[in-house]
């Protein structure tokens, strides 16, 4: 919803046209060319800081959206694309070595003629084995050998840090199985979610005639899979309940198991993954599992045969021949509305971030993050976790006992900038110049094999689950740590020579809302050890209520907002994003006040100091979406459109409305705030 326009008081709209243009020059890092000064920040502050950007940034077509976190991304890829390439070129790398691994995933995968002359070749075996399942026991042993090379069907199993005891390491099984992005895409009876369901069936159909097989019989299979994922659908878990802790924390020993799942047998099924010494796990969702266990009876095994098939060739036909990688794109186009392809080296570069991540991170840190960066960027921090800090000193209305632990689970917050400490080893990974969908399966069961070997192991608190060169961040409740990658850590977030207000606006903005992931719906359950407490948890009953109407606040008002076809934003899914958006910015305008550069700043292209860095927070999320892509994330995503994401934070924030001498009853002016800190 957009409201209409209305004239307001700013320091901008205050100057005449004249007095505009001959304003000082922005230093670098401001972007007084995204602005569209035809909008009224009074009414939609997004609009006002990014309308230029957007107007300037159609998305490219191979894209179902484009922002800063797409431009960051695609340079980053750029920069790793060069690495890759010298590794490919370079025959003096010994064999086995990392650099050596490297480049023969590059140069296996940019071999588009060898790719296509293998087509679907390189499957076969697997392909073999999936039609050998002859009983129930084979279709289990099968289930386990798929999920150990990637493909999640119909259920997922890895490892996690226990919920309550986050020193160790146990066994996790999760609802899965679709091949459509959600539940909702199986459930909902809107015209969109129809139209998806028909183009997925016929994609499911045109894959399976790419096997070989016959018109009619394909698009039986397509019926077949689209039902036996209807019914997973059913029994699955909505992602906003999900998010309560919980909702998905059932530990379990074998007894218990094969109570929930009489039918399939998880001693045996351990044995089948390589580790029968496990004997509990937490089974996330009983209830999808109660269902799974009805279905494998009452569906027949030709049917199970047909749906494990379309899973493994949905999983890899993204790295098999043309044809399959058109066929593959042709969902996408339908799930997002991407209207191209992307190129081959950006394909080959995402599918070597995932197999050997951690080796061209090594790379990657080597030439694009200086020591000098992580420094700067660490001052900020510091001063956001101050922030934070007094903020929480001085809460009026938390008590004492819960300010002593709040105060003690900040205390206890790690922070890690730009790369781990100690690489990854690959050495147990095989890589070769042969059939690159081969190599992606074998660095699937590397890393697989990898995570289930940690079940029952010590906790090792310094291993990092994101890549060096990821544009992102995030906080680990569990860890109870703050983690921030060389990749995110780049202009326009981070621009050494940016005025301090941007930088504390945008990185800033980033920092402070990881932070405040600590304290945010989920986050607030844990403590500084990383482990689940029952409600309260360390908050007394009166503060939790306090804090629980808090982000019921947050809830509600985002539940407002809609996106393409008028679908709502699903408040209750959002709200620990959201939460941690408001936290996050209210703590870094309060570290830029304390910081010393706040004392220095002055008046950059007619904006105040206060006025550049709700900019360099705007900026942030500058962005364009494709309506199929805008419905999808509403569907799935926890973190609200970007739109909302400013405009729905900085209408909390009385230190914006002073900025812009936004008056009352303006759009960007909340009667009634949502307060976290």
């Amino acid at each position: 919803m957009r409201p209409g326009r209305t004239l307001i008081l700013c320091a901008l709209c205050a100057l005449p046209p004249a007095a505009r243009a001959a304003a000082p020059a922005p230093a670098p890092g401001l972007h007084l060319g995204w602005l569209d000064r035809k909008a009224d920040p009074a009414r939609d502050f997004f609009t006002f800081a990014n309308g230029g950007w957007q107007r300037q940034n159609p998305i490219p077509p191979a894209y179902a959206r484009w922002g800063t976190f797409s431009v960051l991304q695609r340079r980053n890829q750029e920069a790793i694309r060069r690495i890759l390439e010298e590794a490919a070129r370079d025959g003096r790398a010994p064999a086995g070595s990392d650099a050596r691994k490297v480049g023969d995933f590059y140069a296996s995968g940019m071999d588009e003629k060898a790719v296509d002359a293998a087509g679907v070749e390189p499957l076969r075996p697997e392909l073999a084995r999936i039609a050998a399942v002859a009983d129930p026991a084979g279709l289990r042993e099968e289930i386990a050998h798929l999920q150990q090379i990637g493909v999640d069907a119909p259920f997922g199993f890895g490892q996690m840090q226990d919920f309550k005891d986050s020193t160790r390491v146990i066994g996790a099984a999760s609802q899965g199985g679709l091949g459509l992005p959600d539940r909702d895409y199986y459930l909902r009876q809107g015209a969109k979610f129809r139209q998806v369901r028909q183009a997925y069936l016929r994609h499911v159909a045109a894959m399976f005639a790419l096997l070989g097989d016959a018109r009619a019989t394909a698009a039986a299979e397509a019926r077949t899979v689209m039902d036996v994922e209807t019914r997973l659908a059913r029994a699955s878990m909505p992602r906003a309940d999900q998010r309560k802790p919980e909702n998905v924390y059932h530990p379990m020993d074998l007894k218990a198991l094969e109570g929930v799942t009489p039918g399939f047998s998880w001693a045996a099924y351990f044995a089948d993954v390589g580790h029968p010494e496990i004997t509990s796990i937490n089974l996330a969702m009983p209830d999808f599992f109660k269902a799974m266990n009805a279905d494998l009876s009452a569906v027949p095994l030709a049917a199970w045969r047909t749906y494990l098939r379309w899973h493994l060739l949905h999983a890899f036909a993204p790295y098999l021949s043309r044809p399959f990688v058109d066929e593959a794109f042709r969902l996408t186009r339908a799930l997002t509305g991407a209207r191209k392809l992307l190129p081959r080296w950006q394909r080959v570069v995402g599918a070597e971030d995932q197999a050997l991540g951690f080796a061209v991170g090594k790379l990657y840190v080597e030439r694009r993050f200086p020591p000098s960066s992580r420094e700067a960027v660490l001052r900020i921090l510091h001063d956001i976790r101050a922030a934070l800090k007094e903020d929480l000193a001085g809460l009026a209305w938390m008590s004492p006992a819960t300010r002593t632990a709040a105060l003690a689970k900040l205390d206890r917050m790690d922070e890690r900038i730009g790369y781990p400490d100690r690489w990854r080893d690959y050495s147990a990974l095989r890589v070769d110049r042969g059939p690159w969908v081969l190599n992606v399966l074998r660095a699937n069961e590397f890393l697989q094999r990898r995570e289930l070997a940690k079940i029952g192991k010590p906790v090792d608190r310094d291993e990092w689950q994101m890549t060096p060169q990821t544009v992102n961040a995030y906080y680990d409740p569990s860890m109870n740590d703050i983690n921030f990658p060389a990749g995110i850590l780049q202009p326009p977030f981070f621009d050494p020579a940016a005025p301090a207000a941007v930088n504390y606006g945008a990185i800033g903005f980033v920092m402070g809302h990881e932070i405040t992931h600590g304290f945010d719906d989920q986050g607030a359950r844990f403590d500084g050890s990383g482990d689940l407490l029952p409600e309260p948890g360390w908050w007394t009953a009166a503060d939790y209520a306090k804090f629980e109407a808090a982000t019921a606040c947050i809830s509600d008002r985002f539940s407002r907002f809609t996106v393409a076809g008028g679908l709502h934003v699903q408040g209750k899914l959002v709200t620990g994003e959201a939460t941690a958006d408001l936290g996050g910015l209210t703590l870094a305008w309060r570290a830029f006040h304390a910081s010393p550069a706040y004392r220095s700043a002055g008046d950059v292209g007619g904006f105040t100091p206060d006025q550049q860095f709700f900019l360099g927070a705007a900026h942030v999320w500058a962005s364009n979406v494709r309506p199929e892509e805008a419905r999808r994330l509403v569907t799935i995503d926890p973190h609200p459109p970007a739109v909302d994401r400013v405009n729905g934070t900085v209408a909390n924030m009385p230190a914006f409305q002073e900025a812009f001498h936004v008056p009352a009853g303006s759009p960007m002016v909340n009667a009634d705030r949502c307060v976290i800190w």
